[in-house]
């Protein structure tokens, strides 16, 4: 959780405000996803994303907007990201796990709106109300879990006055939400995989039932096999994985996928005998939680074709280009959607 600063040092920084007067403009009032009313402005031109799934989604609505990045682009996530976005500063986050800024840092950044999108929860209405009051910069929550997408992309659009790019892409959304149930609506759910979702080099860093880092692939028709007592990400031994006898894993770790068949604890573990282990794509944004954010619209068709490879339709290279092309403004050649997926 963020450690603010002492009333001496609050009291400077508020004073150092008077240089951009933040709610002294026109602007609109906006009820966010905790029920707070937020005036924030009309246009907003510099705005910072309080994490990385809010990075994202600001991202693909308003990028000329972005103040700068949460975490910088590795060098291999450059070729699909527009070329103005790719020199924007590192400024870390105020949310989530390892959260990295200060309020000076956040300040220095001179934004007229800070936005965030994810988890809901007194936690995080506490937070955006106090970010709010002290840096005296409108602070909006938009809610990030998987059902609300197509609603979510057009609070934050109505929020970035983008309104008419958001309905593009929630009605983008709303269409890969409704290809997906009318997948399932073919196949019981007794013919549903059970699966697996690994983190970190060994494996054994999962996500519980209901976890927004396994959402999506409840959301596909996966079983999660992970019985974990907490709702988000957890540790696991290799004898709980052997014991689960998951069909299918989902890894998001290279050196995992690369390694797991040569690891003697993950021997006899169905997916890895029936060679069902899938790395899921990760540039320029993960296809299944890295970070929870717009980006596994796309992710919800490649994990179709990996759980049910003789129903899923289309083709899943030219959804992968159209895809990109809509929500990261860049679209991949067939050589760098091979490589993206893998072969």
């Amino acid at each position: 959780m963020r450690h603010f600063p002492s009333h001496a040092l609050k009291g400077a920084i508020l004073a150092a405000l008077t240089a951009f007067p933040a709610f002294a403009f026109d602007g609109q009032t906006i009820t966010d996803a905790t029920g707070r009313e937020v005036l924030v402005p009309a246009n907003p031109a510099r705005v910072f994303a309080a994490g990385p799934p809010a990075s994202t989604l600001l991202y693909t609505l308003k990028p000329e907007a972005m103040v700068g990045w949460v975490r910088a682009p590795k060098k291999g996530d450059l070729p699909f990201l527009l070329p103005a976005t790719a020199e924007l500063p590192e400024l870390g986050r105020l949310t989530g796990k390892g959260d990295t800024l200060n309020l000076e840092g956040l300040l220095a950044s001179e934004p007229d709106l800070i936005v965030d999108y994810g988890t809901v929860n007194d936690t995080y209405k506490d937070l955006a109300a106090r970010v709010q009051e002290q840096a005296g910069v409108p602070y909006v929550l938009i809610d990030g879990s998987f059902a609300a997408l197509p609603q979510s992309i057009r609070d934050m659009g109505k929020v970035l006055a983008v309104p008419e790019r958001a309905e593009t892409l929630a009605a983008y959304a709303e269409a890969a939400l409704a290809e997906n149930d009318a997948l399932l609506a073919e196949i019981p759910e007794d013919q549903r995989p059970t699966v697996y979702l690994a983190r970190g080099p060994e494996g054994l860093e999962t996500a519980g039932k209901g976890s927004i880092n396994a959402e999506i692939i409840e959301r596909v028709g996966g079983r999660n096999v992970a019985e974990v007592e907490s709702k988000g990400l957890a540790n696991v031994s290799p004898e709980q994985v052997q014991g689960w006898a998951p069909e299918v894993i989902i890894t998001i770790d290279r050196d995992f996928a690369a390694n797991v068949g040569s690891m003697p604890e993950w021997q006899g573990v169905p997916a890895v005998k029936n060679g069902r282990v899938y790395l899921a794509p990760s540039a320029p944004f993960g296809f299944i939680d890295t970070p929870p954010s717009v980006n596994r619209l796309i992710g919800l068709k490649w994990l179709a074709h990996k759980l049910y490879p003789d129903h899923a339709k289309g083709d899943l290279k030219a959804d992968v280009a159209a895809f990109y092309g809509l929500f990261y403004g860049v679209k991949p050649d067939e050589a760098a959607i091979t490589a993206l997926l893998g072969g």
